[in-house]
C-alpha cells in the first residue's frame, strides 16, 4: 500500500455514502469493521472483498456521481450482505487483497489507502450479480434514496455509456449489465 494521503473531500464522501448503506443492510457491520480501499486506476470499477472490505477505483471516483457512487456501493454492499465473495479477488500487481492492511474508513481521519495496481476479480455470476441488484435497491431504498430503482437502472445505463463496449473495468467483473438492466425494469 502506497502511503499517499487521499484527498480528505474524497473520505468525507465515501464516508457519506458508505455509512448508511451499512446501516441498510440485512446484517449490518459496525462502521469500524468495514475498509475501504482505493485502486489506482482510470477504470470504473468496484468490488466487495467480502467481510467488510470495499475497493473503488480512482475512475469511479472521479467520474461517478453521487448517486450514481451510492448505486454502485449499493450493489457492492449487497454482495457482501448476501454472502458472496469474490474468492479469486487479487489485485494487478500481485498481492492478494489478504496481505493488503486498510486503515478504517470510519471515523474516516483520511485513513483510506489509496493502492497501486488494477482490480482483477472474478466474475460473478449472473444469478449473484441478479440477487445483487434487488438486494441493493433494498438498501437504497432503506437508505432513503429517493427512488432507488430508477437510480440503479441510471447507474448501469450511465455504466455502458461511460464504459463503452470494453470489456475491460466494471464489464469484467460484472456480467449482463443489459441483462440486468431488463430484469430490474421488471421488478414491482
Amino acid at each position: 500500500p502506497s502511503g499517499t494521503p487521499v484527498d480528505p473531500q474524497i473520505v468525507e464522501r465515501l464516508h457519506r455514502t458508505m455509512v448508511p448503506l451499512i446501516r441498510a443492510m440485512d446484517n449490518p457491520r459496525p462502521p469500524n469493521q468495514v475498509r475501504v480501499g482505493i485502486i489506482d486506476d482510470p477504470q470504473i470499477n468496484a468490488a466487495s472483498g467480502g467481510g467488510g472490505e470495499f475497493y473503488v477505483t480512482t475512475g469511479l471516483l472521479q467520474k461517478a456521481n453521487d448517486e450514481q457512487l451510492t448505486a454502485i456501493l449499493a450493489h457492492e454492499v449487497a454482495h457482501d450482505d448476501l454472502g458472496h465473495v469474490a474468492k479469486q479477488q487479487a489485485l494487478g500487481t500481485g498481492l492478494s487483497i489478504a496481505t493488503i492492511l486498510l486503515d478504517q474508513l470510519i471515523p474516516g481521519s483520511g485513513a483510506v489507502t489509496p493502492i497501486a495496481g488494477t482490480l482483477v476479480a472474478r466474475a460473478y455470476s449472473r444469478s449473484e450479480e441478479h440477487e445483487a441488484d434487488r438486494q441493493g435497491i433494498e438498501i437504497l431504498r432503506r437508505a432513503n434514496v429517493p427512488k432507488p430503482k430508477e437510480a440503479m437502472l441510471n447507474t448501469l445505463t450511465w455504466l455502458i455509456q461511460a464504459s463503452g463496449p470494453s470489456e475491460g473495468g466494471f464489464f469484467s467483473t460484472h456480467p449482463g449489465t443489459t441483462e440486468r438492466i431488463e430484469a430490474i425494469q421488471k421488478m414491482r
